[in-house]
């Protein structure tokens, strides 16, 4: 099976999103990625280029592979049994799909929230500092934990009781404390797995307020199913989509559109995407 290349986001799309900023470097880069489960394909010459310091979502349909391209970026797929990936994929002009890379390494330089608050059973400041500490971080750790609950706008909501149980704390909580651990770790990219998805409204607006805060020092990368979600914070927006042209009832992903967010919202290139945004597929 062939699907045509997915063109990388042409420069154009960045300058009218916003055209009197200069162009930002990218950070991470994918060329014609493919990846497998087993025999079955799952994304199919996925090409793309995610901007330094700016907030990039992956929207589409259910099952188009949003979370297994968000999981090439800094290895996860490695974890699972049978998975494997073709392609370049760079971070930071250097190939990361080697064999000689060391995963846990990037990992530590791309970090990764998940879908579910995944605090530890420990108290709120282990979870801050337990990264930190299997790293081998020397510095201050007390100024550490305290850093990285400022900027993940929780230190005020829990600076006196860093020794209570993280799983105490609210939904909306715990996931800021999963970011402040992840930021404990002192990362350049930030990949969010549908962040809010379990998180109330007002938990939503706070993490939404906090992304927006951290790009001024990291690239996040989001996955999400809500499309305001994905107007409201981010930069660019690629809009991933099931290859119609695949058989046996294979579901492969590709990329329909990558562009600028307020571009692929109000002016969509392909009628995939336009469909997808006004609800008529998905």
């Amino acid at each position: 099976m062939s699907v045509p290349e997915s063109p990388i986001a042409a420069p154009e799309a960045l300058e009218s999103h916003s055209p009197t900023t200069a162009l930002p470097p990218i950070v991470l880069s994918a060329r014609n990625l493919s990846v497998w489960y087993g025999p079955s394909l799952a994304l199919n010459q996925i090409s793309i280029e995610i901007p330094r310091n700016r907030i990039t979502a992956l929207i589409g349909p259910s099952g188009c592979g949003k979370s297994t391209l968000l999981r090439c970026f800094n290895r996860m797929n490695d974890l699972i049994p049978g998975a494997r990936m073709e392609g370049e994929l760079t971070f930071d002009n250097e190939d990361i799909t080697g064999p000689k890379v060391d995963a846990v390494a990037l990992r530590r330089r791309i970090g990764m929230v998940f879908q579910k608050p995944n605090p530890f059973p420990k108290s709120i400041y282990q979870n801050v500092a337990w990264g930190a500490k299997i790293n081998g971080y020397r510095g201050d750790m007390d100024e550490l934990v305290e850093r990285s609950l400022r900027r993940a706008a929780l230190w005020d909501d829990v600076k006196g009781k860093l020794n209570s149980s993280g799983l105490d704390l609210s939904g909306g909580q715990q996931q800021r404390l999963c970011i402040a651990r992840t930021l404990a770790v002192e990362p350049e990219v930030i990949l969010m797995d549908e962040p809010c998805s379990a998180l109330d409204p007002i938990s939503t607006a706070r993490v939404e307020d906090l992304m927006d805060d951290l790009k001024d020092e990291y690239t996040i990368v989001i996955v999400t199913h809500n499309m305001q979600q994905a107007r409201r914070v981010s930069d660019m927006t690629a809009c991933l989509m099931l290859d119609e042209s695949s058989r046996d009832g294979q579901r492969i992903g590709i990329i329909a559109e990558f562009s600028a967010t307020d571009l692929l919202f109000t002016n969509p290139k392909d009628p995939r995407t336009e469909a997808y945004i006004t609800g008529r597929i998905g």
